[in-house]
């Protein structure tokens, strides 16, 4: 797997100290024990001080990762510039980011525990790149801030809620196609252009 590979190859070059945190996930990563990985290491020379760590390129980056659900963690350990165009908003944070907000603001209710959640997740960030400066897209996890949801009326998730003005102005129940979604957000577009 695509991502062991990275790990293993961090393995080899980590520090000490780094070495008896990794923690390898699948069916085959028993077989790389933290002692093999220490035997594996290269010794560390302690006559000299290094400035700087040499960057280390993950040759596994374009490899084809089995685990879909892994994805994420591979990108993030490779060095994918991936950007979070969905924001997360929570209790701390609501009145500034949705309620004093200017443009539209797309506010998914989710878990994690949330088959249809996951489902419509792709979704949402798609929409989020889609119309990037037009809307704001946000998530906010019932579980995490419950207040947030009872406010609202959340019942069921996923729910996406539109706000316009600080005020919400539609709902949708259910993992919705992405037309649907768009047909709204193009309503809410066009009455504010």
């Amino acid at each position: 797997m695509a991502l062991e590979t990275c790990f293993r190859a961090w393995a080899l070059q980590a520090p000490a100290g780094g070495k008896d945190r990794l923690l390898l996930v699948g069916s085959s990563s028993s077989s790389f024990t933290p002692s093999k990985r220490a035997a594996a290491a290269p010794p560390l020379s302690v006559g000299r001080v290094a400035t700087r760590r040499p960057r280390h390129v993950c040759q596994s980056k374009n490899a084809v990762d089995e685990g879909r659900k892994l994805n994420f963690l591979t990108e993030w350990w490779c060095g994918g510039n991936k950007t979070m165009a969905v924001v997360v908003a929570d209790d701390k944070n609501w009145d500034g980011m949705v309620i004093a907000c200017e443009t539209p603001v797309l506010v998914e209710f989710w878990a994690p525990w949330c088959g249809p959640c996951r489902m419509i997740a792709p979704v949402i960030e798609e929409l989020a790149k889609d119309y990037a400066g037009k809307i704001k897209c946000c998530k906010v996890n019932t579980d995490d801030c419950p207040n947030v949801a009872s406010t609202y009326g959340i019942r069921s998730i996923p729910t996406v809620l539109i706000f316009k003005g600080g005020e919400k102005k539609e709902s949708v129940i259910g993992a919705v196609p992405k037309t649907t979604l768009t047909t709204i957000i193009d309503k809410y577009i066009g009455a504010s252009s």
